[in-house]
C-alpha cells in the first residue's frame, strides 16, 4: 500500500502545530486579555509586574525540568527552595555574613542537596518520587528547625541594598530578574541541545537500556542532574530572599505545583515529545499570562491553585501524548539503507 501524497505536508504541519502550538496559544491568550483589559493588560507596568512576579517560578521550572529528561523527579525542590530562602536570610540577617559569601554557601549548599537525591536514588535504587519526598520532609524539617517555625525579619537596618538589588534592580527597563531566566534558559538550551551531556541524559531517560549498551554511566549522570536541579534550587532562593526580605519557612511549598506544571508542559512545545528549556520558557509564559489575566477579572483565591492543578493534569497528558506520537513516528519511518561496503574501493 502506497502513502498518500498529501501525507509529508500533513505530517510537516502536524510537527508545527506540535512543536509551536503552544507558543501560539501564548500569542492569542495575551491578545485576548489585552482586548477585554486594554486599560491594564497590555501596558507596560502589568508586563513587568507579571516579569517580576513569574521569575522564581520560572527559574524553579528550570530546575525540575533536568532530573525529568532523565525520567526522575525531584519532588524535594520546593521545600529545598524553603531551607534556600531562610538560609539566606539566617546567614545574612542573623549571622551578620557578607552577603556575597552567605549566597554561594547557600547555592552550593542547593547543589550538594540535590547530590545527595541523585545518590539515593541511583544506589539505594529507591524511586525518585519516594526518596525525593523523603529528602524533601526532611529539609523541611531543618527548615523548622533553624527558624523555630517562625519568620526572620532583619533588624532596623534590614538588608544590605546590594543584595535586595540582586531582584529589585531593573535592566533595559524590565526587572533584571527576567534576564536571570533568559540567562538560564539559554545555559540549559546549549547544555542539553549543543553538548554531549544533554544527548547523554536524553538517551538515559528515553532508554536506559541503550544508554548501558553504548558504555554511558547512567549513574553518574543522574546524580549530576539531580545536582544541577539543586544548583538552581539554591539561586531562586537566593532570588526568593533578596525579593521577600523576611525569612518564610512555608513559603516555598507554594511554588512546587507550579514549577512541575512548567517543567511537564515544556515538554509539549519547541521539541515535543521530550522536556527542553525553550518548552518549559513558553510554558511558564503561558502560566504567567493565564494567571494575571484571571487575576485581573477578580478571580478568587482558590481559582489560582485551580488553575495550576488542572493545568498540571492537561499537562501530563499532553507530555504523553506528544512522546507517543513521537514513538509511533519514530516506527513509522522505513529503515535507513545500509552501504554497500563491498562496492567501496581505496
Amino acid at each position: 500500500m502506497t502513502p498518500s501524497p498529501h501525507s509529508p505536508p500533513v505530517r510537516r504541519l502536524g510537527h508545527l502545530v506540535g512543536a509551536y502550538g503552544l507558543l501560539a496559544l501564548t500569542a492569542l491568550l495575551f491578545l485576548a486579555f489585552s482586548l477585554a483589559l486594554p486599560d491594564t493588560f497590555p501596558t507596560l507596568d502589568n508586563i513587568s509586574e507579571i516579569l517580576s512576579n513569574q521569575s522564581i517560578p520560572a527559574i524553579l521550572a528550570l530546575g525540575a525540568m533536568i532530573p525529568i529528561v532523565t525520567a526522575k523527579f525531584d519532588l524535594s525542590i520546593g521545600y529545598g527552595l524553603g531551607l534556600a530562602h531562610v538560609m539566606t536570610m539566617q546567614l545574612i540577617a542573623n549571622t551578620s555574613w557578607p552577603w556575597p559569601l552567605a549566597c554561594l554557601v547557600v547555592v552550593l549548599g542547593g547543589a550538594v542537596v540535590g547530590t545527595f537525591n541523585g545518590v539515593v536514588v541511583e544506589f539505594a535504587k529507591i524511586d525518585s518520587f519516594i526518596a525525593t519526598l523523603g529528602t524533601g520532609s526532611i529539609l523541611y524539617a531543618l527548615t523548622g528547625w533553624i527558624t523555630n517555625g517562625a519568620r526572620i525579619v532583619p533588624g532596623p537596618q534590614g538588608l544590605p541594598a546590594a543584595f535586595t538589588d540582586l531582584y529589585d534592580s531593573r535592566f533595559l527597563g524590565l526587572p533584571v530578574s527576567a534576564f536571570y531566566v533568559l540567562a538560564l534558559t539559554a545555559v540549559l538550551w546549549l547544555l542539553l541541545e549543543r553538548l554531549p551531556l544533554g544527548r547523554y541524559l536524553y538517551v538515559i531517560g528515553s532508554n536506559p537500556r541503550a544508554a548501558d549498551l553504548l558504555g554511558i554511566p547512567s549513574r553518574r549522570y543522574v546524580i549530576y542532574a539531580f545536582a544541577g536541579s539543586g544548583l538552581i534550587v539554591g539561586i531562586a532562593g537566593v532570588l526568593l530572599a533578596a525579593q521577600q526580605r523576611i525569612g518564610n519557612p512555608s513559603v516555598g511549598l507554594d511554588y512546587l505545583l507550579p514549577a512541575f506544571v512548567g517543567a511537564l508542559l515544556g515538554s509539549t512545545a519547541i521539541k515535543p515529545g521530550r522536556p527542553n528549556a525553550l518548552g518549559t520558557l513558553v510554558a511558564v509564559v503561558i502560566l504567567a499570562i493565564g494567571l494575571a489575566g484571571i487575576g485581573q477579572f477578580g478571580a478568587q483565591f482558590w481559582v489560582t491553585p485551580l488553575f495550576n492543578g488542572a493545568t498540571l493534569l492537561l499537562a501530563v497528558g499532553m507530555a504523553g501524548y506528544a512522546a507517543r506520537r513521537q514513538l509511533r513516528h519514530r516506527r513509522a519511518e522505513p529503515p535507513r539503507p545500509r552501504k554497500d561496503l563491498s562496492k567501496v574501493t581505496s
